[in-house]
């Protein structure tokens, strides 16, 4: 066999191998589900050896967008000690997002909201993020430093 025909033969293989999706909101979803699954690994790698425990839990989301359907997408809690952090998934389509999450700070029996994470928030393809008070405020990437700042309520 040809170096030619071995790599198209493989290029097919990889290319049929790719999820095809009935309608822009499978793939929406789908999207939402594995960018979930990559922010809590990425999560997971940043908290290492701080005594911070992160865990998944699943999430049912209605959303009238999508015709009402129930799907589940991964939810994140961080626990420290007798607080927890949880990113809650809460839509899949709002106006002009992509996928929010609601971030809370559980403590002291009450929950206190932080921010927004967004998927996608206009022309921003990474996560981002709005704090709780400023909603319709300016949005900022969702990266270490931020990720680190919204943790501050959990250390008493």
């Amino acid at each position: 066999m040809s170096a030619k025909t071995h790599f198209l033969k493989k290029l097919q293989a990889l290319q049929s191998s790719c999820p095809t999706f009935d309608s822009k909101t499978e793939a929406d979803i789908a999207a939402f589900r594995q960018r979930l699954t990559q922010l809590h690994t990425r999560m997971d790698a940043w908290l290492k050896e701080t005594g911070i425990c992160i865990e998944g839990t699943s999430v049912s989301l209605i959303d009238l967008l999508v015709g009402q359907r129930a799907f589940e997408v991964l939810g994140i809690i961080l626990c420290y000690e007798n607080r927890t952090i949880t990113f809650t998934p809460l839509f899949l389509y709002g106006q002009g997002v992509t996928g929010c999450v609601e971030v809370n700070l559980c403590a002291e029996g009450s929950m206190t909201p932080i921010c927004r994470l967004f998927m996608r928030a206009g022309r921003r393809t990474e996560w981002c993020c709005t704090r709780a008070s400023l909603l319709s405020g300016p949005v900022h990437e969702f990266d270490e430093e931020a990720f680190f700042a919204t943790l501050e309520g959990l250390l008493p």
